[in-house]
């Protein structure tokens, strides 16, 4: 629980107008806005979940916020990343959050971090602070967040989100679990796909964020820790409108965490992309300029299929591509396919970037077809070829 000295705490007749909603409340009060005042937060990530949160903990009155990003403002960003505007593209998302934080509460203090979170940087940029908020979307910056929170016993508020589902809970708060006690292993690398790939319904961002920031709020507060998220994995499925809990409780036997490690090699992404650039290396691949050539040319020697899902195939096509989705080759229906419409005639694939078509195209090599990979994939194709194709 945090203890800070309120003494030289004190609020103005403009932040008693401000907060006059919170300090009514018998369970905040005068104290708590004081608390509120005094604290200090860290995000990490001003992605889906850091936006939304970042919104409310400035209205909420948090005197310190701190913010972890090095990424700047995309237009695909903007269906759920609601604390960037338009007119703020292609500009730092560290500097667009700071900006509307300041027209929120003016008197809150921003540090900015433009880097990358690193095993060299995390101690020292996490250890000024009282709450730390993983809005992060990786596995290796997870485990860094979590590693580093339990060696300057931190409280971690958790919240991940894909598709229509997420969840939220409290790490590593007053003896409670940390993300180890959840994933005591990381997925093999590229078994949970990324939100680029697989997609998320923006508002769900900002359920998961609101309940992240609800978190961090009661932590400062000093709420009983049973009434916080620790030891509770919260679910939520959007779609359904459902929320259910799972328990969580610390492995008495984990792994004790010592020092920070390598968390790329951890999670074996660099042997991943060794592979990865091993089989890639095996596969032909062509440029979105020679399978043009190709088109114009009328020839009839080939097969273009397109490996990405049907919602996709929809947004952009490049003609004369046929849809065998990546999952239906995955699970023996689409090799079938494909074997069908092949004939005699040569093998293309292509998907949104290339990743998915060149795993379409090791599976089919196992089964006996031999094929190029379009390089760069319909994005590539939108960039260089034909511009009214839209990105996704």
């Amino acid at each position: 629980m945090l203890n800070p000295n309120l003494d030289s705490i004190e609020l103005n007749k403009d932040e008693y107008e401000r907060y006059a909603r919170h300090i009514i409340l018998p369970e905040v009060g005068l104290e708590g806005q004081k608390r509120l005042k005094a604290a200090s937060v860290l995000c990490i990530g001003t992605g889906g979940l850091g936006s939304p949160l970042l919104l409310y903990l400035a209205a909420s009155g948090i005197g310190r916020i701190g913010i972890v990003d090095f990424d700047v403002v995309d237009h695909s960003n903007l269906q759920r990343q609601v604390i960037h505007g338009t007119s703020w593209v292609g500009k730092p998302k560290i500097e667009s959050a700071k900006n509307r934080i300041l027209e929120i509460n003016p008197t809150c203090q921003v540090d900015l971090y433009e880097t990358r979170l690193s095993s060299e940087n995390a101690l020292k940029i996490l250890e000024p602070y009282d709450v730390i908020i993983d809005g992060t979307d990786n596995f290796p910056t997870r485990y860094l967040t979590n590693d580093a929170c339990v060696l300057l016993n931190k409280p971690n508020v958790y919240g991940s989100i894909f598709r229509f589902e997420g969840q939220a809970t409290v790490f590593n708060y007053e003896g409670g679990p940390n993300y180890r006690d959840l994933y005591p292993e990381p997925p093999p690398p590229g078994m949970v796909p990324s939100c680029a790939e697989g997609g998320v319904l923006g508002v769900l961002c900002g359920i998961i964020g609101t309940i992240q920031a609800t978190e961090a709020i009661k932590i400062i507060l000093g709420v009983d820790p049973a009434k916080t998220l620790s030891g509770r994995l919260l679910l939520y499925d959007a779609m359904g409108m459902k929320f259910r809990e799972l328990r969580l409780r610390p492995n008495p036997v984990r792994p004790v965490i010592e020092k920070l490690i390598d968390y790329e090699q951890f999670c074996g992404i660099p042997q991943a992309a060794a592979q990865a650039s091993e089989s890639e290396a095996e596969l032909q691949e062509m440029t979105v300029t020679q399978l043009k050539e190709l088109l114009d040319s009328d020839a009839d020697d080939y097969v273009l299929i397109d490996v990405r899902n049907p919602n996709e195939y929809q947004i952009a096509k490049i003609p004369n591509a046929t849809l065998i989705p990546l999952p239906d080759i995955e699970d023996g229906d689409g090799v079938a396919k494909v074997k069908e419409l092949m004939g005699d005639k040569r093998l293309i694939a292509h998907c949104k970037l290339g990743g998915r078509s060149a795993k379409a195209l090791n599976i089919l090599k196992e089964a006996g077809i031999e094929g190029i990979n379009v390089k760069g994939g319909i994005a590539a194709w939108s960039e260089e070829v034909d511009s009214s194709v839209p990105q996704y």
